[in-house]
């Protein structure tokens, strides 16, 4: 049997096909999209160094797939992710404090999760502090891009606080060991990971936390930007995905994937 000619398309069958793949495509939804998300490196809530890319990570994957969307994280400088999304090269960033200037520049979603932060210092000093006017006989150590706390950093910038400017948590670590400072704020997980990972057992021991918190209230958002039009579904996309998972109980399994070396005490929060 011969085949059947296939005679070839005529200009009007070309337009109507077009325009039907067009039609299609106008009304099909947005999900299944992959998101493009800036962020950096801070183990173990973001970082190239894990399989799941870190737990404040995962949180926003699993948030937005339980939207409908896929994400690819590229990882950047902190300050440049910052200010390329504002620009409006990325879709979004995960994952940031909310600062009074990221309220006012982005678009910020519901809490990502809530941050634990701490005072670390050397084992042999005795730290007793129950505000910031404790603190005026140490060198603090700061990272320049942190947020921390409003009145951490007034007191750093008007003098009340002895400050020394590190580059990043791990050279702050070992300015400790030094006793090129005295007291240096960071992140809880953030600080078992680097000791864990950077430190010997022996100089990891000479290095403790206050369990009093800076702040019970640190939250952490994923920020958009205003500008573009898109961002508002977007956010209301991935604050319903993340009360899904809040909701399931899968939040509160991710979060238990952080652990701190043995003899670190559980922080409290400042009013106790």
């Amino acid at each position: 049997m011969l085949p059947t000619a296939r005679l070839p398309p005529t200009p009007l069958l070309r337009f109507a096909a077009g325009l039907l793949a067009a039609l299609l495509l106008s009304s099909a939804p947005a999900w299944g999209l992959d998101l493009r998300i800036a962020t950096g490196e801070l183990p173990p809530y973001a970082t190239q160094s894990r399989a799941d890319q870190g737990i404040a990570l995962n949180i926003v994957r699993r948030a937005f797939a339980l939207a409908g969307h896929q994400v690819e994280f590229h990882f950047l400088p902190w300050t440049r992710a910052q200010q390329e999304t504002r620009l409006g090269h990325f879709d979004a960033s995960a994952y940031w404090g909310a600062s009074a200037e990221r309220r006012r520049d982005f678009l910020l979603s519901d809490n990502v999760l809530t941050e634990q932060w701490l005072l670390v210092h050397p084992r042999s000093l005795k730290l007793e502090w129950q505000s910031l006017d404790d603190l005026r006989a140490y060198k603090i150590g700061f990272v320049r891009d942190y947020t921390y706390t409003p009145e951490l950093w007034a007191a750093l910038k008007n003098g009340e606080l002895k400050g020394d400017a590190t580059p990043t948590d791990l050279a702050g670590l070992r300015k400790l060991l030094l006793g090129r400072i005295d007291v240096l704020p960071m992140e809880r997980n953030v600080a078992c990971d680097l000791l864990a990972r950077h430190f010997k057992p022996a100089e990891a021991a000479r290095l403790t936390a206050h369990p009093r918190l800076l702040t019970d209230s640190f939250t952490t958002h994923l920020i958009l930007p205003p500008q573009v039009a898109r961002s508002a579904e977007l956010l209301r996309d991935f604050n319903l995905g993340l009360k899904k998972l809040k909701d399931s109980g899968e939040h509160a399994r991710l979060l238990k994937s952080m652990s701190c070396p043995a003899g670190w005490a559980e922080a409290e929060g400042p009013g106790r």
